[in-house]
């Protein structure tokens, strides 16, 4: 990852580090909704433009993302997937007891993660009801939008 110490403590940055950059903002770029991005650091100014996609066309690309990811889904089944790039956590400290584990019963609004974003936690949450199957991310494994967290069988309950 890039840091801005690196760009900016030595004079000029390398085309390495520039490139690094580019492709660092480009993912972000494509896995939320900014369009533009303007920076300027020094002598080098760098902007990158996308068209912008609609609600539909983004919904469509993360479903089709998290079912090519896993293959079909049955009925009963749904995917808990990540709203943010980052890094997955499966428990709120180094070596604690995960949220949740394969088997466990999970309620609407239940903890099942955090992602680190930008040095920010975020809490993500059950957006439904039922039986953890399996857990598809590991421990501090990176995650885009999209990406399938979860699969749960589901069930009627919304809270215990």
């Amino acid at each position: 990852m890039v840091r801005s110490g690196d760009l900016t403590n030595s004079g000029s940055p390398s085309p390495e580090r520039v490139a690094e950059l580019v492709q660092s903002l480009a993912l972000v770029m494509r896995q939320t909704a900014i369009t533009e991005i303007d920076l300027e650091l020094g002598p080098l100014s760098v902007r990158l433009r996308r068209p912008a996609l609609n609600s539909n066309e983004r919904e469509a690309s993360s479903a089709l993302a998290a079912e090519e990811s896993r293959g079909t889904l049955a009925s009963n089944e749904h995917l808990i997937t990540a709203p943010m790039i980052g890094t997955f956590y499966s428990s709120s400290t180094p070596g604690g007891a995960p949220f949740v584990s394969e088997g466990d019963e999970v309620f609407i609004g239940q903890i099942i993660g955090i992602i680190e974003a930008m040095k920010i936690m975020n809490e993500i949450s059950a957006d439904r009801a039922g039986t953890v199957e399996s857990i598809l991310v590991g421990n501090g494994q990176p995650v885009e939008y999209g990406s399938a967290l979860l699969r749960l069988v589901q069930t009627g309950a919304e809270r215990p």
